[in-house]
């Protein structure tokens, strides 16, 4: 199995799961990881951010853009664009 790093903080519980679903049917080997930690109720996902995406090195730069275009398409809905 190949070396996970990780790749990207996510910001909330929806981002990760869309971002997995594209992944995972891109077939792109990933894993998402939360920051809740159920004895200090979750007070580190307010400090670090929701999750962590790793992935191997070699996918980086296509999840990267995937997130990037997922997050333009947040934008753009939200402002009515």
């Amino acid at each position: 199995m190949e070396e996970l790093k990780k790749t990207l903080i996510l910001e909330n519980e929806i981002e990760a799961q869309l971002l997995d679903s594209i992944l995972t049917e891109r077939h792109i080997p990933h894993l998402i990881r939360t920051y809740h930690d159920s004895v200090c109720n979750g007070i580190y996902q307010t400090q670090k951010g929701w999750g962590r995406l790793d992935a191997p090195g070699e996918y980086k730069e296509e999840i990267l853009e995937i997130y990037e275009n997922l997050s333009a398409n947040d934008d753009e809905l939200s402002t009515g664009a």
